[in-house]
Order: C-alpha cells, then structure tokens, then sequence
C-alpha cells in the first residue's frame, strides 16, 4: 500500500454474527474516526459508537496507559475492536457459581 494509506480493520463480533471490515485510511486517523469510517454500525444498528468501548487487539483505549479511542492515531495493522457491554458482572456471576457448588458439595454430605 501506498505510503498516503494504511491498512487498519475495525471488528465486532455478536455470538451470531461477527465482522471485520478492512479500511485504507490516512496517516494520522485516530481509532474513533476508523470505527466510524468502516460504517459498521449499518450492519449493527445497535453500536452507539459514541458510548461503546473500544480497544485494540484486546486493549482497552483510555486504560493502562492507552490514550483514548479518540487520541489514539492508528498504525499499520492495527484492529480496532468494538466491544459489546457486559451482560452480567463476572464477578458475581463467580460468587454464584461458587455458593452453588458449595451447596451441592453439602447436599451430597447428607444421608
């Protein structure tokens, strides 16, 4: 590819549909305006670019020292990643999990 270009995919993924769109862009286009380029939110309507989390290959922009998804100029290959909310937080989802196996484990104790 030309140096006026650099190849950079945007992907999402739902447990029954998934999808990567490859994009040609400019030196210099951030993470945001990418995921807005691609158009992928015609394909999933239900994308809110403006509130959905997005990272790359499995980071999340704005945390652990990576700027913003709006601050971060794309290299190369890069994937942004568009990320669907949490339907349950695992943390509780764990503790569940945890008080049901410590419950059949005493069931199983009893005569």
């Amino acid at each position: 590819m030309s140096e006026e270009h650099i190849e950079v995919e945007v992907a999402y993924a739902r447990p029954d549909k998934q999808k990567i769109i490859a994009l040609a862009v400019a030196p210099g286009t951030t993470a945001l305006e990418a995921a807005e380029m691609s158009g992928i939110t015609k394909e999933f309507p239900e994308i809110d670019l403006a509130t959905a989390k997005l990272g790359l290959f499995g980071k999340h922009f704005g945390t652990k020292g990576m700027k913003s998804a709006e601050a971060y100029v794309l290299q190369e290959r890069d994937r942004v990643e568009i990320y669907r909310p949490l339907i349950a937080d695992p943390k509780e989802v764990r503790r569940k999990r945890a008080e049901k196996a410590k419950a059949e484990k005493e069931a199983a104790k009893k005569p």
